[in-house]
C-alpha cells in the first residue's frame, strides 16, 4: 500500500480544511497513492480554544460526509483529524474512510495532552479498533497517544500491521518523532505512519518531522521540520514478514510477571 503522508500548516476555517483537503487527496491520488493522512484536528485547527472547538464540532455529520465522498470520488482511503462531539466538551477525533467511501473507524484521543487538551476536548472511552484499509490491518492513535508503549502494544497484540498517528507535536518534541515513533514501529514489529503540521498555530510551533518508520525502526520517509507538503512512501509485507522473523518482543512477552498495571 502506497501512503501519502500530508504535512501542512493548521487552518481554523473548516471551509478552506476542506477546499485544501480536496486538492490534497486529488494530488495523492494522481500519485497513485491508496491512504492519505491528515495531522490531528486538522479540519478547523487544533489550538483554536474550547469555544471554537465546540463550535466546529457541530459541523461533524456535515464534514463526514465530505470526507466520504472525497474518498469515494477519487478511490483513495483517508484518515483525517476531526472534532467530534460530546455533551461536555467535544472529542478529538480521526476518521478512518476506505476507498469507497464507507467509515470504517471514528477513533477519539484517548490520552490529553496537558492544558490545551483538557480545556478543549473530552477523553475518549476507549482504543482503536483494528480495521482493513488497503488489504493492511489498521490501528488509530492520536498524538500523545502514541507517547505511551501500551496503546502501540495493544494495538500490534490485537493485530495490527500499520498504525496511523495523526498529531500536533510542537517544539521542543523533537524526540517523539526521531526516538519514540521508531521505537513503537521496532518494539511492535509494525508499520508507523506520524503526520505532522509545520508551522505556527497560536503558542505553538509545530515541529514537523512527519515519518512513516518500518517494522524494523528505520525510516521509509521523514520530512523536514520546515517542510510542506505530501510525502509517500510504500509498505513492504516481506519487509513486515521479515521483521517479525526476527523481532521476538511480542511473542516473548512475560505478562505472568507484570500484573494489572495502575
Amino acid at each position: 500500500m502506497k501512503i501519502a503522508i500530508w504535512q501542512t500548516p493548521p487552518d481554523d476555517s473548516i471551509a478552506d480544511s476542506l477546499e485544501r483537503l480536496a486538492s490534497a487527496v486529488r494530488e495523492a491520488a494522481e500519485a497513485h497513492a491508496q491512504l492519505l493522512m491528515s495531522p490531528e484536528m486538522f479540519i478547523g485547527g487544533y489550538n483554536i480554544g474550547a469555544a471554537a472547538t465546540s463550535a466546529n464540532s457541530r459541523s461533524y455529520e456535515a464534514v463526514r460526509q465530505q470526507v466520504c465522498d472525497l474518498a469515494a470520488a477519487h478511490r483513495i482511503a483517508l484518515v483525517v483529524g476531526l472534532p467530534t462531539p460530546h455533551p461536555i466538551l467535544p472529542y478529538n477525533s480521526c476518521i478512518a474512510v476506505d476507498e469507497t467511501g464507507v467509515e470504517r473507524a471514528l477513533y477519539h484521543k484517548t490520552h490529553l495532552y496537558g492544558e490545551v487538551d483538557r480545556a478543549q476536548f473530552t477523553a475518549g472511552p476507549a482504543l482503536s479498533p483494528i480495521v482493513q484499509l488497503g488489504g493492511w490491518r489498521v490501528g488509530l492513535a492520536i498524538c500523545y497517544d502514541i507517547e505511551f508503549p501500551e496503546v502501540a502494544r495493544d494495538l500490534a497484540m490485537r493485530g495490527a500491521d500499520l498504525i496511523v498517528a495523526p498529531t500536533a507535536n510542537m517544539e521542543p518534541f523533537e524526540s517523539v518523532a526521531t526516538r519514540l515513533v521508531p521505537a513503537r514501529a521496532e518494539e511492535n514489529a509494525v508499520y508507523l505512519a506520524y503526520c505532522n503540521y509545520r508551522g505556527r498555530e497560536g503558542v505553538f510551533n509545530y515541529n514537523g518531522l512527519s515519518c512513516i518508520c518500518g517494522p524494523d525502526g528505520n525510516d521509509v520517509v521523514r520530512a523536514g521540520k520546515s517542510d510542506t507538503g505530501l510525502f509517500y512512501a510504500t509498505l513492504d509485507r516481506a519487509a513486515l514478514l521479515d521483521a517479525r522473523t526476527k523481532q521476538f518482543h511480542l511473542r516473548d512477552r512475560r505478562s505472568d510477571l507484570y500484573g494489572k498495571l495502575e
